[in-house]
């Protein structure tokens, strides 16, 4: 009988005995733990001390389901940056030597609400409980053995599931380090005190896209978010920073739901083609959701009509513009100045079935990546899947390149890994192994070592954290381009602070026919296989000796391309947000401008 108790309260306590006699949260000790044991649908790997680790392996799920599709780069990639991370800290007699670093990995989902359920792991054993008053069924206590302590937490990626999971870690004092959150939300030091980051926020971003959006004198845009922290802040960002340094007007914000409903998509492009003269799209999106507007402009028929700009989420990767690649023709994307790491391509490329065990994801990584099946039972008739061999080779059998947060993932390990170490070397001098002062650690201590860290990354960039544990805002910027046949992102500028643009020019001499009619003032010609970004050449183009062969002089140039500030080159339409900016589009005149093969 529940008695005064009620059947809620029996309800919590019941299965304490049953989940405890199988593989829970809570493990029995008589069942030990063998070393990178998959638990819980997580990764554990032990060690002195464990971290924990949020990844979005796989997408968000739909019909009720909460995960979806397998994320080879966003989840697989980062997921073995982490552990890769461990593998050489654990390796370096110089850090944290004679103390091993262990792991608690779990998937996201790509969703708020299931990584906050999943991150309750990360707190069990800071929670005390009380089993005075249960009993199992021989009428014995329960033994409970509580699970490994995590003193600090490597994640999340977006910025949703960030400010979610922060918001639990600190009620426990449990450090976050973040390797892809940029929502300027979070350098709230008053709500999010225990969250750091290894990647700048969405504040120097929004300026770095408003100074690209004004070079390429793009000044009547549309704005595309994901709704959520990450997008809505962003673009939130992106308008005050326009507003604040004139010059670029708003036609509209649209917004783009958590759930998206069936057509949702298509009547987000036909939205956009209301005003279709603001051709040029600034986006903060997830990479699901940029995926999905590019198929949308393709069913359309709009492939070449809007000049899409994506925010750090696009970057550099392949996933959003797979299969879309003309449709994708000539974005501009910004990521966060980065480098490919070496090490972790020749680690990464060695993974197979037999030495990779302890990723409890990686034999559904294989399957997806090589287009087979491990099971004979999976393969179904007249279907062309083909069985798995376990011969097939990352690299060399399947396309591979590095995931754009690879470094950053391996930095933020190794920020919480250089903390740990200065905390034993002041906490306990001399000591081998950890000592009283640090079993356990200090969530508190560990947050100021954390924003004291002062080391160069893995790609050589000095890794460190501001007061409100933001890193500095270093950016490159990027163009997915086609050539013979091949699409690629180049890199054509960067921004520390202020803009660099830069031309490269692969062609021995080049004729470009220039009009000066508002399609052009968009700042993108076109001319097939070559990419040509016009901008001030007074303001950001290096003076060149008069030994270049240059045709048309900068003087010339500013003359042709400097617009008048009224000028809205990109649309004439009306707009409420755009009244003043009405004018009658210049007369087209036509000039010729010959380069030869330079850098400009």
């Amino acid at each position: 009988m529940p008695g005064k108790r009620g059947w809620g309260w029996w309800w919590a306590r019941l299965p304490l005995c049953l989940l405890l006699s199988f593989s829970s949260p809570w493990m029995p000790s008589s069942l030990g733990k063998p070393k990178g044991h998959p638990h819980m649908n997580s990764i554990r790997i032990d060690g002195d001390i464990t971290l924990g680790g949020l990844f979005p392996v796989h997408g968000r799920g739909s019909e009720g389901k909460a995960c979806g599709e397998l994320k080879k780069e966003k989840g697989i990639h980062r997921l073995e940056a982490m552990l890769f991370a461990l593998d050489r800290i654990n390796n370096d007699p110089d850090l944290l030597p004679n103390i091993t670093l262990g792991a608690r990995i779990l998937d996201t989902c790509s969703r708020d609400t299931h990584a906050l359920e999943q991150s309750l792991t990360f707190v069990q054993a800071l929670i005390e409980k009380d089993g005075t008053e249960v009993r199992c069924g021989s009428g014995s206590p329960p033994i409970i053995t509580k699970p490994e302590r995590v003193v600090g937490v490597i994640g999340a990626s977006g910025s949703s599931v960030s400010i979610m999971v922060a918001n639990i870690l600190r009620l426990f004092k449990i450090p976050q380090i973040s390797y892809a959150s940029t929502a300027p939300d979070l350098s709230d030091n008053s709500r999010y005190d225990f969250f750091s980051r290894v990647v700048p926020s969405d504040t120097y971003q929004a300026q770095a896209m408003v100074d690209i959006v004004r070079a390429l004198k793009w000044n009547y845009v549309s704005t595309l978010a994901s709704e959520g922290s990450y997008g809505e802040s962003g673009v939130e960002a992106f308008i005050q920073k326009s507003r604040e340094d004139g010059g670029v007007c708003i036609a509209q914000s649209v917004k783009i739901p958590r759930e998206p409903k069936m057509g949702e998509f298509d009547k987000i492009i036909k939205r956009l083609l209301e005003t279709s003269n603001a051709r040029a799209v600034i986006i903060f999106a997830n990479e699901d959701d940029i995926r999905r507007v590019l198929e949308a402009a393709r069913r359309a028929n709009q492939t070449g009509h809007f000049f899409w700009m994506g925010s750090d989420s696009w970057g550099s990767k392949s996933a959003p513009v797979l299969h879309l690649e003309e449709v994708a023709e000539g974005a501009v994307t910004i990521l966060p100045k980065r480098m490919s790491v070496r090490g972790f391509d020749r680690y990464f490329s060695s993974r197979t079935l037999d030495n990779n065990r302890r990723n409890i994801w990686f034999a559904e990584f294989w399957e997806d990546n090589f287009h087979c099946k491990l099971s004979r039972h999976a393969l179904k008739k007249g279907s062309h899947v083909k069985k798995c061999t376990n011969r097939e080779r990352i690299g060399q059998d399947s396309a591979y390149e590095q995931e754009g947060k690879v470094q950053f993932v391996i930095d933020a390990v190794y920020a919480m890994g250089h903390a740990l170490h200065a905390m034993h070397r002041d906490l306990c001098p001399g000591r081998v192994g950890l000592c009283p002062r640090m079993d356990p650690v200090d969530g508190t201590q560990l947050l100021k070592y954390i924003r004291n860290v002062n080391f160069s990354g893995i790609a050589g960039n000095p890794v460190t954290f501001n007061e409100n544990g933001d890193a500095p805002g270093r950016y490159d910027i990027y163009q997915y381009q086609l050539r013979n046949g091949s699409a690629e992102y180049k890199v054509i500028g960067s921004w520390t602070d202020h803009l660099h643009l830069r031309l490269y020019i692969q062609t021995t001499t080049l004729t470009v026919s220039v009009s000066l009619s508002a399609s052009v003032s968009l700042g993108m010609l076109y001319v097939p296989k070559v990419y040509i970004i016009l901008f001030h050449p007074e303001q950001n183009v290096p003076k060149r000796k008069r030994s270049l062969k240059a045709v048309v002089t900068a003087a010339t140039m500013s003359n042709k391309f400097t617009q008048k500030g009224n000028f809205r080159p990109n649309g004439e339409a009306k707009s409420e947000l755009c009244e003043n900016l009405e004018a009658p589009a210049l007369a087209t005149k036509q000039t010729y401008v010959t380069y030869t093969n330079h850098a400009i």
